[in-house]
């Protein structure tokens, strides 16, 4: 655990676009040292310039395929080599495919598995051990509201995301087990982020995808993020959207699968706009790399909040129609109300 103001020694993989770039800059801009992974050379050369130019740490970028164990056993061993220790590995790097099941391709949905479960497993093999031998270190691994809160047409990397929130808690019981105090393992779970992401996705649906609302930008990630590396905890939700929506699986799951079925049919997949089927990022990257999507993330704020607030109020009414509901009818005169 290491205070923000120290700086300290950080390997980001999935560092060229989105909330790994995001990351990579916050980190940089507070004195750390970013080691930088991604499959785009070009990218992270660029990510590793700007970190450079506005941070005051180092900055190292390791051309990675997070499916390819070897390759992120070296860049563990790159980062120890240039900086002598691990302080934070943030395990980022995601692709997506949307479709119906039986209409991905297998060696995609084979793909989306082997990078966001594997890479992962990887990932977290090459940080603990690392670790473990430093005696201390932070493993912040990425999953998703959808890891929680599953959703149709997304089923690989829904599958996935809850993949890593489970690898995160049973690694959590192995290092305590092992009396490992000062080694921590955090699971990040936003909400829609407005980076590349849903451009890039592989998509099968003939459907354009759209970023289900409320949209947050991945800058508020990457201060969530921040501040595990700063006090670390078992889980932190991005945006109230996603807190809320983990309470509702939680309390109502039937209700809570028809609503994001409904919402994602309705509005996650564009009703009017058809797409050629593409396999995105799964199999290779694509050029260019940015932080944001254009999704208007920023501008979304006063929409956020109401509808974070109707969300809120309607879990609190359920919540009080079930309290209600196991009352006897005296007790509901009394204490409830009509």
């Amino acid at each position: 655990m290491v205070a923000q103001g120290e700086g300290g020694v950080v390997v980001i993989t999935g560092a060229s676009s989105g909330v790994g770039r995001a990351s990579a800059e916050a980190f940089a801009a507070r004195g750390w040292h970013v080691v930088l992974a991604a499959r785009r050379a070009e990218e992270l050369n660029e990510v590793a310039r700007r970190c450079r130019e506005h941070g005051k740490g180092r900055a190292l970028p390791v051309p990675t395929d997070v499916t390819d164990a070897a390759a992120v056993d070296r860049l563990a061993e790159e980062a120890v080599a240039a900086f002598g220790r691990i302080d934070v590995w943030l395990n980022n790097a995601a692709v997506a495919a949307f479709g119906a099941l039986d209409e991905i391709p297998a060696d995609v949905c084979r793909k989306v598995i082997d990078t966001d479960v594997m890479g992962y497993v990887y990932g977290a093999r090459a940080a603990l051990t690392a670790m473990r031998r430093q005696g201390s270190g932070t493993l912040i691994n990425v999953s998703s509201v959808v890891g929680v809160s599953p959703v149709p047409y997304n089923a690989p990397y829904a599958l996935a995301k809850a993949a890593v929130r489970s690898l995160s808690a049973s690694l959590r019981q192995e290092l305590w087990l092992e009396g490992h105090r000062d080694v921590h393992v955090c699971t990040v779970l936003p909400a829609t982020m407005d980076t590349p992401f849903f451009r890039s996705a592989a998509n099968y649906s003939g459907r354009k995808v759209l970023p289900m609302a409320p949209v947050y930008t991945p800058e508020r990630a990457a201060r969530t993020i921040l501040r595990l590396a700063r006090s670390p905890r078992r889980e932190a939700y991005v945006g109230p959207a996603a807190a809320v929506l983990a309470c509702q699986t939680k309390l109502f799951p039937r209700l809570t699968e028809k609503a994001l079925a409904y919402q994602m049919n309705r509005a996650h997949l564009s009703r009017t706009d058809p797409a050629p089927d593409t396999a995105g990022t799964v199999p290779h990257p694509l050029p260019g790399g940015a932080v944001h999507g254009g999704w208007s993330g920023a501008r979304r704020t006063a929409g956020r909040r109401l509808l974070t607030a109707t969300l809120a109020a309607g879990v609190g009414y359920a919540v009080a129609r079930a309290v209600c509901g196991r009352q006897s009818p005296c007790d509901r005169a009394r204490g409830c109300g009509r």
